[in-house]
């Protein structure tokens, strides 16, 4: 009876039992053209902000500097790359049946979402006071404050995902993405040089509590302007045939069957996110090889950004135009795999601008590209189901790759890039011979 009585409350809470307002198929689209503008301006300033706020306190840069300076420790740079590279990723498929039953994804987006994405951070500011006091404590409560706001982020992933799915048309969602990604990292690049300047001008670890405490207030902002996002009505659909959370796994092996493109396009990201395991490694190979400073490591993180907001801008506007299959392959994991060899390869700290511009490229691919393209298998009454396994795979591979590049590291960080060059060059191979366009190969 008592857990009748949650399920109900959790229901109310996230709106799960209204009842859905359905529409014709061109009713409906017509709605999504109506509030086109409204929300592609509201969303805008959602991604402005929180790409913005989420750069601040970057896994690959200001993250892993601040846990350097407490301890010398590699373990806790392999656990915050298994939070990074999984934690966002692992939940998605268990709240895809919830989300594919839900009549409307804003409640779970927005309701959900302040708690378990935006709270945290700044319990995560607070935590940076007691740096000085209790170095070890510190390091491991910002990892877990870290932790539940990407769990927290993943929990609501796929309905958000979702939400700008049934948002934005699939010729418009590419350049709505890219462009809010080019807005708020192009602006992280000059908050690259902020940090730089905080992390030099401020005593630690007072520098490091102003840049995660405007990173919460950043993500808390765009949190706000989801808020105002208007939930176009569903075209009509089948009805949904109602089954447990253990019946959908058992659905899964036979999606993958019938699905071969989809299953070729889940093999190549697999191996790309091994190739991985050298990402966290990437600054703290910097410290070791030539101590460079705080204000270097800044420089970088602007380096990437730069990287990220040029790959976010073409990357959106090519995947509109041609899809994101190519994107994904060029832009995601062959210059993942470039970034890494010269890695290895560098001879000077200066090459590493290079090396950060490369990966900021990358993940601009990765990050526009390989967001969008999970929406286009499969049919859209599956599309979450599509979502979250493409997502929570992705999520364990993240988790094994950091402990794997901890290992690695231990002996040699050229082996860790030569070896995370080599998974990156594998993905390519497979995602650009083996994987055909899902946009003109479904219809």
């Amino acid at each position: 009876m008592a857990i009748d009585r949650l399920r109900r409350g959790w229901q109310r809470l996230l709106a799960l039992d209204e009842a859905p307002v359905t529409l014709s198929a061109a009713e409906a689209e017509a709605a999504i053209r109506q509030n086109y503008r409204w929300n592609f301006t509201v969303n805008l300033m959602d991604g402005v902000a929180f790409w913005l706020g989420l750069n601040l306190i970057s896994s690959r840069t200001i993250l892993p500097l601040f846990i350097n300076r407490l301890t010398s420790s590699h373990l806790p740079i392999a656990v915050l790359g298994v939070i990074a590279q999984s934690a966002w990723f692992l939940p998605q498929l268990f709240t895809a049946n919830m989300v594919e039953k839900a009549p409307r994804m804003k409640p779970i987006v927005v309701r959900l979402g302040f708690f378990s994405e935006r709270l945290p951070l700044w319990l995560m500011a607070l935590a940076v006071l007691l740096a000085l006091r209790r170095p070890q404590l510190t390091v491991w409560l910002v990892l877990f404050f870290f932790a539940w706001h990407a769990v927290g982020a993943g929990l609501i992933a796929t309905a958000w995902q979702e939400l700008i799915a049934r948002c934005f048309p699939v010729d418009k969602r590419g350049f709505f993405f890219g462009l809010s990604n080019f807005i708020g990292t192009g602006i992280g690049v000059i908050s690259g040089g902020i940090s730089a300047a905080i992390l030099s001008d401020y005593a630690f670890p007072h520098n490091f509590f102003i840049l995660f405490a405007a990173a919460a207030f950043l993500i808390t902002l765009s949190w706000f302007f989801l808020s105002l996002t208007r939930e176009p009505a569903l075209p009509r659909r089948p009805a949904h045939r109602e089954r447990t959370l253990t019946d959908f796994l058992h659905d899964l092996p036979e999606l993958l069957r019938a699905d071969r493109n989809y299953r070729n396009y889940l093999v190549g990201t697999l191996w790309t996110g091994l190739g991985g395991m050298g990402i966290g490694y990437v600054t703290v190979a910097a410290l070791e090889r030539w101590q460079v400073d705080g204000r270097t490591v800044g420089y970088y993180t602007s380096a990437m950004l730069l990287g990220q907001t040029l790959g976010n801008l073409l990357f959106g506007f090519l995947g509109d135009r041609f899809g994101h299959k190519v994107n994904t392959a060029w832009g995601g994991a062959f210059l993942g795999g470039v970034a890494f060899l010269l890695a290895m390869t560098a001879p000077t700290p200066g090459w590493f601008y290079a090396v950060f511009f490369l990966l900021g490229f990358s993940l601009g691919a990765w990050i526009v590209s390989g967001t969008m393209i999970t929406m286009e298998f499969g049919t859209p009454e599956r599309r979450p189901t599509y979502i979250g396994l493409a997502r929570t795979l992705n999520g364990l591979v993240g988790i094994l790759a950091p402990m794997i590049g901890m290992w690695l590291a231990s002996f040699s960080f050229t082996l860790l890039f030569a070896l995370s060059a080599l998974a990156s060059f594998v993905g390519w191979v497979y995602l650009q011979w083996a994987v055909k366009e899902p946009r003109y190969h479904g219809r």
